[in-house]
């Protein structure tokens, strides 16, 4: 019998192998860890978007709430005793698919609706409404609480919406599973965002609105809209937006630059993602 062997007898190591075989000692701590794994990713054996995503599930351990939610000025929310015709605009302007339910004291949510449970109103338009009917139980938690201990639990307990309770019992704001994932995986697409080879669309919900990418090119954005924006200064839309708000805005903060209103439609603490780019 011949002693050579077949190369199916060796297969190629796998990249896990191949990382398995760094780990000459056990890392010390998580930067010890990160090391490494950059190490691999610049010898080619984690390509970028996967040890983007390992970053950013070793992040979330060393994260709590209050570094992502949404602020309670910039929640939005449906009052208990408004009627459909008071509340639909802002649920259809929002987009959102969630919505605490504020109670008497304003500072007290009393449920969630979910934009869905709405549709019947469609059909029975002539019907009494009341919104505790349809409310759903909402889930509290304190501003302390780990983001991998939250998103275990929006798993176990299939919740997508949390309301964050400061120190005194109050509202301090709110997350959704979606903002704790976009803190591994990056940014979550949804039905406001634009294709990825493009940088202005026109809005679905509002005439003459358009959504734009914060990458978007100054000079792309001028010869979109006729505007004169320099681009000494910066390179993209986004640039300019965050010079003139003075702070990184979160979502639905808005303002306004020569004749033009800029909603930040998605952001995170490091950077506007999305626009609204609407005539005044």
């Amino acid at each position: 019998m011949s002693d050579d062997h077949s190369a199916d007898d060796h297969p190629s190591p796998s990249w896990m192998d191949k990382l398995t075989s760094m780990f000459h000692q056990d890392p010390k701590d998580r930067n010890a860890l990160l090391g490494i794994l950059r190490d691999a990713g610049s010898r080619g054996m984690l390509d970028d978007e996967a040890l983007s995503i390992i970053e950013g599930a070793v992040q979330v351990a060393d994260m709590q709430v209050r570094e992502i939610m949404i602020p309670r000025s910039q929640m939005v929310c449906v009052d208990e005793d408004q009627s459909p015709e008071e509340f639909l605009p802002q649920v259809i302007e929002s987009a959102h698919s969630r919505f605490p339910v504020i109670g008497d004291t304003k500072d007290e949510v009393i449920g969630i609706l979910l934009a869905k449970d709405l549709l019947p109103l469609i059909l029975n338009t002539g019907s009494k409404f009341n919104i505790k009917n349809h409310l759903r139980p909402a889930t509290f938690i304190p501003e302390s609480k780990r983001l991998n201990v939250l998103l275990r639990e929006f798993r176990t307990n299939r919740n997508h919406m949390a309301i964050v309770i400061d120190e005194f019992g109050g509202v301090a704001g709110l997350v959704t599973i979606e903002d704790v994932l976009e803190q591994i995986v990056g940014d979550i697409e949804d039905e406001t965002d634009v294709d990825e080879d493009t940088f202005i669309k026109p809005a679905d919900d509002l005439e003459h609105a358009f959504i734009v990418k914060a990458l978007t090119p100054i000079e792309d954005f001028n010869e979109q809209f006729t505007t004169k924006f320099p681009d000494d200064e910066f390179d993209t839309i986004g640039g300019i937006v965050m010079q003139e708000f003075g702070h990184m805005p979160t979502r639905n903060e808005s303002v306004e630059i020569s004749g033009f209103r800029f909603d930040v439609l998605n952001a995170d603490g490091r950077r506007i993602r999305l626009l609204r780019v609407t005539p005044c």
